[in-house]
């Protein structure tokens, strides 16, 4: 499959980009072609770092943006990663030109820690 031009970019969880990866398998399936090899790593890496549903990212992506992250880029980046710490939090933050206080940081663990259950 050779793509001539980017008409859109957006940035995806990895459950999003993993329910993607799996609709294109089963087309593929259909007409019994073979997957390319970077295909076939790519369904690898989102099945071995996907630690969410594509339906329980969504909603924690949009707590995470409705509790006022302004970055969708770093709200994906929270998701994909699903940080337990300040200190992991921290270092996702980290290239940002502002920091936030102990206290906000304990509130976006708190909006991650919910939808771990």
């Amino acid at each position: 499959m050779t793509f001539k031009e980017v008409l859109e970019e957006e940035p995806l969880t990895i459950p999003e980009a993993k329910a993607i990866l799996e609709k294109a398998v089963e087309e593929r399936k259909k007409v019994n072609e073979e997957l390319a090899y970077e295909t076939r790593r790519a369904i690898e890496h989102v099945n071995l770092f996907a630690k969410l549903s594509e339906e329980k990212a969504e909603a924690l992506l949009k707590e995470l943006i409705d509790h006022g992250i302004k970055k969708k880029e770093i709200a994906i980046k929270i998701v994909d990663l699903m940080p337990m710490t300040i200190d992991e939090l921290r270092a996702i933050y980290a290239k940002e030109r502002f920091s936030l206080t102990t206290e906000e940081l304990e509130e976006i663990l708190d909006v991650v820690r919910n939808h771990i259950i």
